[in-house]
């Protein structure tokens, strides 16, 4: 009798990401009712799929807190956590000032909205948050409370209060022992949980993506076309070019590995638009690869909290497009500003869904663009997110390989064999 071949988890979650999509267009045709919106829309789909996302992000701080503590109390030494602390924002911020390049280049390349009146579409007031200023963002790193830090989830401070128990583990040595294994046993105690959660990846993702296109539908990806094919194209060009160089350039590894362990990721970042949410799948995944627990523990949570690199292509895109309809010319001193507005803006911002929006609010009033515009791509905002997340969220798996393989932290041989091996 021959064995069927049982279906892996990371093909399960392709599967549910496509009969989303089918199940959620065929819900857009049907008409508003009892049955749509509230039994099916309103009931399982909001079960399964806030059900999976509030799984997976009630595992973000402790692991974060914990997988951090861990990383820099192992470091051995002091000054490796600088090296790699050092290398991870250069790298972070760099991409981060490239990915707004090109959605320059291409925004004045390829002009979005030239020809396009879109402002019929601005309907009433847009809430964006608060933006903050870069000393602000700065000053708040440092917790006041951090207990109220973790409670509310800041990230920033989160990892700042984790690095320094870390770091005084590390300084006081053999004295701290029990306290560094306690943290190790409940790091491992926070990953088999997120393994858990994940067994559910495949029902989560069906619900989220079907409600998504069965509430936007393809009207609204329609009428902003040529502002979508832009933004996509930027993403693409960032992943090949910029990632895909420097990966090459780096690490002058084959690239195989990563990305067919990537596809595991993107799932998850592709459904939920958060790079918090993958954080415990990337740590599972650079563990795969043969990366040390002292780089992936800081560079992966680090990456969720700074490194934004898809939605910085979105603002770029984004800050032409509004301008380019309203009118309104942005010379070169404008276009710098965008930069070193975006480049520093990412690192405080917190990678949930739609926090991009509060991003883009402080790039356009750093050149005098009116906010109205935010209005006008709010639409197409939530299928944008899905691909510009998984862009910030490969930058942190780059990274993180790069960072280890300048360490001598990558295992290349658990690296190399995983195109050997069946994914998981």
């Amino acid at each position: 009798m021959i064995m069927k071949k049982k279906m892996t988890l990371t093909n399960k979650i392709l599967l549910g990401l496509l009969l989303g999509f089918i199940v959620g267009l065929i819900l857009k045709q049907i008409p508003s009712g009892y049955m749509k919106d509230t039994l099916i829309l309103g009931g399982i789909f909001k079960v399964l799929g806030t059900g999976f996302t509030s799984a997976i992000k009630m595992m973000v701080v402790p692991l974060v807190f914990i997988s951090l503590i861990c990383g820099s109390a192992s470091m051995g030494d002091v000054k490796k956590l600088g090296r790699i602390g050092g290398k991870t924002m250069a790298f972070y911020l760099s991409t981060t000032a490239l990915a707004i390049i090109i959605s320059l280049i291409l925004g004045n390349v390829l002009k979005p909205g030239i020809g396009l009146d879109m402002s019929h579409m601005v309907s009433g007031d847009v809430a964006i948050g608060e933006s903050k200023s870069i000393v602000e963002i700065i000053l708040n790193i440092i917790p006041s409370n951090p207990i109220q830090s973790l409670a509310n989830g800041e990230m920033l401070q989160v990892i700042f209060f984790a690095m320094l128990i870390g770091i005084a583990i590390n300084v006081v040595g053999e004295k701290a022992e029990p306290l560094k294994v306690l943290f190790e046993s409940a790091n491992e105690v926070c990953m088999k949980m997120v393994n858990i959660i994940m067994l559910f990846a495949p029902y989560g993702v069906f619900a989220l993506v079907a409600d998504t296109f069965a509430t936007v539908g393809t009207d609204a990806v329609f009428a902003l076309l040529k502002y979508v094919a832009v933004v996509l194209i930027g993403l693409l060009i960032h992943v090949c070019v910029v990632y895909g160089g420097a990966f090459k350039l780096f690490t002058k590894q084959n690239i195989k590995p990563f990305l067919k362990k990537f596809t595991q990721v993107a799932a998850v970042t592709f459904s939920t638009a958060s790079s918090n949410a993958s954080v415990p799948v990337s740590l599972e995944i650079m563990e795969e690869l043969g990366v040390g627990k002292s780089t992936r523990s800081f560079t992966i949570p680090m990456g969720a909290t700074i490194n934004m690199d898809g939605t910085a292509i979105m603002q770029g895109v984004a800050a032409l497009f509004i301008a380019q309809i309203y009118g309104i010319d942005l010379g070169m001193n404008d276009m710098m500003t965008i930069v070193l507005t975006a480049t520093l803006a990412s690192i405080g911002t917190a990678g949930v869904p739609g926090v991009g929006m509060i991003m883009l609010s402080m790039v356009l009033q750093s050149v005098g663009l009116p906010l109205e515009g935010i209005g006008l791509i709010m639409g197409v905002e939530r299928i944008i997110d899905m691909f510009r997340t998984t862009v910030n969220v490969m930058g942190d798996n780059v990274c993180t390989l790069v960072v280890a393989n300048s360490e001598k932290d990558l295992n290349l041989e658990a690296y190399n064999s995983v195109l050997d091996k069946k994914v998981a």
